[in-house]
């Protein structure tokens, strides 16, 4: 009875790489099912908001009911527009291709998406954006998969509230752009450190109530998603006292723009 040839070097290598490959594609999916059930919901709200205001305004026919009706409903519908101008940008403006790359936009749109979640559950944010910024050589739909990903686990660090801290400035080294993350959450013990990029592993039990978290992919990505634009993701953290993920992006230079 004669057995399988074993398959060689190159074609396991290929498989390899043809899992990866995969496993990219679905990660992608998947943070794009969740960008979808943020904006879903947040769709929900503003047209509760609208609903309900337009009954204030038919029940109540004094002015003063009238006029503060119509206020919610213009805020309602001037955030409404807010979620529909993200999600579009996400569509139509940017690629998976690598391209000059505005960090400061994607960070809005991140927190424009992420405004009702974070108030939920007690989250402050602060930003710290340098107008000066150059643009990053990166693909927008990535990094802003990165940076959701991140302020997601940032926000499940601080079940009780805490502050989450965004800057971006051009880093002291002339090429590169530096995006930080910081939050004011319990920490990771410096024995876990070492581990918190590898595939699959976590410290959290599983999904929170919002169905977010737990399956141990979510950091490996990330750092996937940075080495493949040859940038540097980093962590410092103290236990009880928080957590930074410092990123680190080539900055876009002429060549780059125009290839």
């Amino acid at each position: 009875m004669s057995s399988s040839p074993l398959p060689s070097r190159n074609d396991a290598q290929a498989e390899i790489q043809y899992l990866r490959a995969e496993m990219r594609k679905l990660q992608s999916l998947a943070s794009l099912g969740e960008l979808m059930s943020t904006a879903t919901h947040e769709f929900n709200n503003v047209l509760m908001t609208v609903i309900n205001y337009s009954k204030l305004g038919i029940r109540n026919r004094d002015d003063a009911s009238r006029d503060k009706a119509l206020s919610k409903i213009l805020e309602a519908s001037e955030r409404a527009a807010k979620i529909t101008n993200t999600i579009l940008a996400q569509a139509r403006n940017r690629s998976e291709s690598m391209e000059p790359t505005d960090l400061a936009s994607i960070i809005n749109d991140s927190l424009v998406l992420l405004e009702r979640e974070m108030r939920k559950y007690r989250i402050s944010i602060e930003t710290e954006i340098d107008a000066s910024t150059p643009k990053a050589f990166a693909s927008g739909n990535q990094i802003q998969r990165v940076l959701l990903n991140l302020l997601i686990n940032a926000r499940q660090s601080m079940p009780e509230g805490g502050t989450i801290l965004v800057k971006l400035t051009r880093s002291a080294q002339d090429e590169w752009v530096e995006l930080m993350i910081r939050d004011s959450g319990c920490g990771i013990p410096k024995s876990e450190l070492p581990r918190i990029f590898d595939s699959f592993f976590t410290t959290k039990a599983g999904p929170d109530e919002s169905g977010k978290g737990g399956t141990g992919l979510g950091l490996a990505a990330c750092k996937e998603i940075i080495d493949t634009h040859k940038g540097r993701i980093r962590v410092e953290s103290t236990v009880g006292r928080g957590t930074a993920f410092v990123i680190r992006l080539p900055i876009a230079n002429g060549q780059q723009a125009a290839a």
